[in-house]
């Protein structure tokens, strides 16, 4: 490895790498020169006088190579502190704050998006009952200044405030009004949504290799698919992504502004979704953007990646003003890298989101709790039968709605009316939203604010209208619409899940254990029934997101009850007991099924390799693939650059987007072409070239060449063939490599060679 102050700079497509003496011929091609400077990174360049090769950015919905990315960091590093006097220290100061700095920019502007939001949301959805006389953008809390949405009567419809005028006093006009102005919504909505269509080159990852070993889940041809950037919560999507895969564009600053837009009028219209998730996408999308402003993430993946872990942190700090759980929820649910330092920066970037959406003050409340209660009475050891139950209640609640929302998206979703128009399908879901929660007083207020109804404490609350049913004793009709909101949330938002609109799951599934938790209050009377409402919300999240500590410290951090920490873990671990017993893959896992991203859970693969007693074997490509794929490079280094366009359109017709070429001299691995960097070698670089011309792939180039072996990994990951497929799960997992090549038990002879995605597939034909 040559030492700094020899190396040329190279980086994402070489300003300099005319000048190097393998390029002597083309120096005089303006074009090439042209064409070099506008591709390759300095940091790139860096790296193509070494064994690691460079690398041009990565091609769309692609695996990222995380330790291709290690290295070129460490030069990069290098370089910026062997800077001497005080620029370079002045640099090296900068180099080691960006992470920080990034952070704190990422919490500040994501709260001022999620201000924005909420804001917006509020307004909006009150105008489906009346509207401020004074203001019609105040919504009714803010327009009655001296009215509590908990203090008021009849389901607080807004009676008794003159400054709030309802549409119309009539029982039936209203729920007409209220259900055309949802309807109008999710139109809305969805429409927005539209407008981030984007095509996606294959349908299932691994698809393009016909192989006799390859029995289950086999190889088909590549199908293309369509997705909606911005509909869903994207946290699915975040996953694949900080697993190191590309999907281009989602993160892109249109995705944001729509994201941010249709979450406001799809929480509008009552639907069962909640703009929680959608918030984890906004936050990502805005470290994405902060990303692009330094040059340590813009031109690493590796390195945008773990901003991008810190920046999820922010989105549910703001979504429920729960900071610390904000961090763990990205450590444990999203992120599958995860070092200490990201952890630090999380913790920052999380800080600040809370502090200056405190300032902003959304709820005008000016606190951070959106749940505060204080039901100053604690629980005895006889109630932990109940938390238990409430546990059980939430697992069979979240197995059933994994399996049923699965089972939906997979028939209903597949009729060619609902596929080729999504905003129908919105339009029928809010439909039947409207007609199944309007009649129930407690179902038709937002869904956060059915969480502050349900948790209430009634001493000293008489007013609330919870309150006043529950005044009345075992009321028969008030406990029907405690099993009618339990019920109508279960159904409504298996339906709704999955809707071309912003969507998240989390305040559906805490509304359904909250109803179901206040429901069982009613028979236990030595405490306040809030408190069941509260551990049955708990309950239901766990059941269908598979959360534990992160949920435990959220749901902390949303009421404010810290004496209820250890009935909260009772009932989330009871409940992810009872889920995965029913369904071994939790919401979100699910949809990236149904979504068909590429995205490898270790721990999941883990647990399926090990029943199979595989060899790696098992995936190496059939013998034409092989044919097809390996370059046997003669002692002169040179191949005809008619073979290799040959070999790049084979590759272009097996659709994998990130395989390549493997190069061998009798029989021996010297190293490895990306499908990505020979399109660019033979099609741009070489367009000057005659076919009959030959290009180096090894070896030092001479005057007059055509010189590839810059792109060319001549360092390799290697597996015998012979070796437990628990082997190759933990490479790829946990280096988070790329492609491994397999070599033959005792003579070390190729293969063979193994992508990330053809195992992603082979895995998920496992489950089937």
């Amino acid at each position: 490895m040559p030492d700094v102050e020899q190396a040329s700079e190279r980086s994402h497509l070489l300003p300099r790498l005319v000048h190097d003496r393998r390029f002597s011929a083309v120096q005089n091609e303006a074009d090439t020169d042209s064409i070099l400077s506008t591709h390759v990174s300095k940091e790139e360049q860096l790296l193509a006088a070494t064994s690691v090769g460079e690398r041009l950015p990565y091609n769309d919905y692609t695996t990222i190579d995380w330790l291709h990315d290690l290295v070129k960091d460490s030069f990069r590093s290098r370089i910026i502190h062997a800077q001497p006097g005080i620029r370079g220290s002045l640099g090296s100061a900068f180099e080691s704050g960006q992470g920080w700095i990034a952070a704190a920019l990422i919490g500040i502007l994501t709260a001022c998006v999620a201000f924005c939001v909420d804001v917006a949301e509020a307004t909006v959805s009150d105008w489906k009952l009346g509207y401020c006389t004074t203001n019609v953008f105040s919504n009714r809390e803010s327009c009655c200044t001296d009215r509590h949405r908990l203090g008021a009567t009849k389901a607080n419809l807004g009676e008794g405030c003159s400054a709030w005028h309802m549409w119309t006093d009539n029982y039936w006009r209203a729920f007409a009004v209220f259900v055309g102005f949802a309807l109008v919504f999710g139109v809305i909505s969805s429409s927005f949504t539209m407008l981030t269509k984007s095509t996606l080159p294959s349908a299932a990852p691994g698809h393009g290799d016909t192989s006799s070993r390859l029995t289950n889940g086999g190889d088909q041809g590549v199908v293309g698919k369509s997705m909606y950037l911005a509909a869903g919560s994207g946290i699915p999507e975040i996953k694949t992504i900080l697993s190191g895969f590309v999907i281009p564009h989602f993160l892109d600053l249109k995705v944001l502004l729509i994201k941010a837009i249709g979450a406001v009028f799809a929480v509008a219209t009552g639907m069962c979704l909640g703009k929680e998730g959608p918030f984890v996408h906004i936050a990502t999308c805005v470290a994405y953007l902060v990303g692009m402003l330094f040059p340590k993430y813009n031109e690493n993946g590796r390195k945008m990646r773990e901003l991008l872990s810190a920046g999820c942190s922010a989105g549910l700090s703001v979504a429920f003003g729960a900071p610390i759980g904000g961090v763990l929820f990205s450590m444990e649910e999203i992120s599958t890298y995860f070092p200490r330092k990201v952890l630090w920066r999380a913790f920052l970037c999380s800080l600040f989101a809370a502090m200056v959406l405190k300032a902003l003050d959304p709820t005008g409340t000016g606190k951070l709790v959106l749940f505060e209660t204080n039901y100053g009475t604690s629980y005895s050891p006889i109630h932990y039968l109940v938390f238990i139950l409430l546990g059980i209640a939430g697992g069979l609640f979240g197995g059933v709605f994994c399996k049923a929302n699965f089972w939906w998206s997979k028939t209903f979703r597949k009729y060619a009316i609902i596929s080729r128009y999504p905003v129908f399908e919105v339009f029928l879901v809010v439909l039947a939203t409207g007609l199944l929660q309007y009649p129930n007083p407690m179902t038709r207020e937002p869904g956060d604010v059915i969480i502050k109804n349900l948790l209430v404490d009634c001493r000293g609350r008489s007013e609330a209208w919870v309150c006043q049913q529950e005044a009345k004793g075992t009321d028969p009709k008030y406990i029907g619409w405690l099993v009618h909101g339990t019920l109508v949330k279960l159904i409504l938002t298996i339906i709704t899940f999955g809707c071309k609109v912003p969507s998240g799951i989390i305040i559906p599934a805490l509304d359904a254990g909250a109803f179901f938790g206040r429901l069982v209050g009613q028979w236990i009377t030595t405490i306040s029934p809030g408190i069941f409402a509260m551990v049955g919300a708990a309950a239901f999240l766990a059941g269908v997101s598979r959360m534990t500590i992160s949920l435990c410290v959220i749901m902390f951090e949303l009421t404010g009850e810290l004496e209820y920490i250890v009935p909260h873990m009772i009932a989330i671990l009871v409940a992810k007991w009872v889920a995965d017993a029913l369904e071994k893959e939790s919401v979100y896992d699910l949809a990236q099924a149904v979504l068909g991203h590429p995205f490898l859970d270790a721990d999941h693969a883990m647990k399926l390799v090990q029943g199979q007693q595989e060899l790696v074997q098992r995936l190496i490509p059939p013998e034409k693939t092989m044919q097809d794929i390996t370059v046997d490079v003669p002692k002169d280094n040179k191949i005809s650059k008619r073979t290799l366009e040959d070999k790049l359109v084979k590759l272009q017709e097996r659709g994998l987007m990130d395989a390549g070429l493997v190069l061998v001299q009798d029989g021996m691995l010297q190293g490895y072409l990306a499908e990505g960097e020979l399109d660019f070698g033979l099609n741009s670089l070489g367009m000057q070239w005659e076919s009959t011309s030959r290009i180096r792939l090894l070896g030092e180039a001479e005057e007059g060449d055509l010189d590839l072996s810059m792109f060319v990994d001549r360092t390799p990951l290697t597996i015998c063939a012979q070796a437990p497929m628990e082997y190759l799960v933990e490479m790829f997992g946990k280096l988070g490599l790329r492609y491994v090549c397999v070599v033959e038990e005792g003579s070390g002879r190729l293969v063979g060679v193994i992508i990330k995605k053809r195992l992603v597939v082979w895995l998920e034909s496992l489950k089937h």
